[in-house]
């Protein structure tokens, strides 16, 4: 359903009613991304999917969401086989990962599986839907954060292109100065349009204190543009209180903070899909394309240790799926009998999602909250190559 009339109707008016007659550009991204009744994610679970706009690692293979569910057999061993281990999935999607991992573990580690209480922790309407008629079968729920008490989970939170669809700041050095851009109301030719103003808020100011990087340096020129997610950083401070032990894994499209706000980066790294294919104008397609910012991985890692968390390690999603074993599968496809067009089909499937041109490149960054000093010095086995 094409909601689009009605959300820019939705956007105007909160522009109009502003105290500035402006919004921020992530407040922008937020209501055009998470509106309860016509924002993208809300209305339509079929935007993630080959009929869609884009796909995920775990429409590709089964095997993406098996190596994960390795992963977290060890984290179950090292935190001493609990009879209850939280796995916390937040923005699952159309629940493909969490059918992966349910069901791999079923098969391979019965006791393992019999210790999960799997949860999912979902805003969209249509993602639940479609999630609970995937799911039906096996041991999952649903909560909202509130649901959740805090120091209440002995597990691991997990996410798999969640971060980069947080709503970002936009900022930008205007004659050694650093402003924000800000959404306005336009007219019928241009729905929308951008205004550079002082910053919302000074967290915009300590997010540079946070990953060290001066933008009001000569290294960066006029008019240079980028991204802040400080939505990132409050997401990643609510999953910190409500962890009493365990690990976070969280796995995105980014880079360590010095790739990111490299000065020859001068546009930032916003990106707009709308089927299969991007461009980088977020005032179109409204409500019908996704919004996404690469992540910033270095300042969820130092958020994370300035709030008490641990980094266990940090690795592209290639070398974490092959040390995972993803690689003997790769080899083993071609001693397998079968169609010899579906295992070809297989054999590219796989290698996609270790292609270090694309979702191979993807970052896996993995904390950890109260652990003894032994399972610390337990090596995970997704980051025993490559680190």
């Amino acid at each position: 359903m094409d909601n689009s009339l009605e959300l820019v109707e939705v956007i105007r008016d909160r522009i109009e009613n502003s105290p500035q007659k402006q919004i921020t550009f992530a407040e922008y991204m937020s209501l055009v991304l998470y509106h309860p009744q016509y924002g993208y994610y809300a209305s339509n679970a079929e935007r993630i999917s080959e009929r869609g706009d884009f796909l995920t690692s775990p429409h590709l293979a089964d095997d993406f969401g098996e190596m994960l569910a390795i992963q977290l057999y060890q984290i179950w061993q090292n935190l001493g086989e609990p009879q209850l281990f939280n796995i916390v999935e937040m923005g699952a999607g159309q629940g493909l990962l969490a059918a992966q991992i349910l069901d791999y573990a079923q098969r391979e580690y019965p006791d393992f599986f019999s210790s999960i209480d799997y949860i999912i922790i979902e805003t969209a309407p249509a993602m639940i839907y479609a999630q609970q008629t995937r799911l039906k079968d096996l041991p999952v729920r649903w909560c909202e954060w509130t649901e959740i008490p805090d120091r209440s989970i002995d597990g691991c939170f997990l996410s798999n292109e969640l971060i980069d669809a947080l709503p970002v700041h936009q900022v930008a050095v205007i004659e050694g100065e650093l402003q924000e851009i800000w959404v306005n109301n336009g007219d019928k030719e241009q729905v929308f349009i951008e205004t550079i103003a002082e910053l919302s808020t000074a967290k915009l100011t300590e997010y540079w204190q946070l990953n060290r990087i001066n933008l009001l340096s000569d290294r960066y020129s006029d008019r240079y543009r980028t991204e802040v997610n400080l939505a990132a950083l409050d997401w990643l401070e609510l999953v910190f209180k409500k962890l009493q032990q365990g690990y976070i894994i969280s796995i995105d499209y980014g880079y360590t903070a010095d790739r990111y706000y490299n000065p020859m980066r001068s546009q930032g790294t916003l990106q707009c899909y709308y089927q299969h294919a991007y461009h980088s104008d977020p005032y179109i397609n409204i409500g019908n394309q996704d919004l996404t910012a690469h992540v910033d991985f270095t300042a969820l890692q130092n958020q994370g240790e300035l709030l008490g968390l641990q980094t266990v390690g940090f690795s592209q999603q290639g070398l974490f799926l092959m040390a995972l074993g993803l690689g003997e599968r790769i080899a083993a496809i071609s001693s397998s009998g079968g169609d010899v067009q579906s295992l070809l089909r297989r054999r590219q499937n796989l290698h996609q999602l270790i292609d270090p041109m694309g979702l191979g490149k993807f970052g896996v960054l993995i904390q950890s909250q109260g652990l003894t000093i032994a399972q610390q010095q337990v090596k995970l086995t997704g980051l025993s190559i490559g680190e």
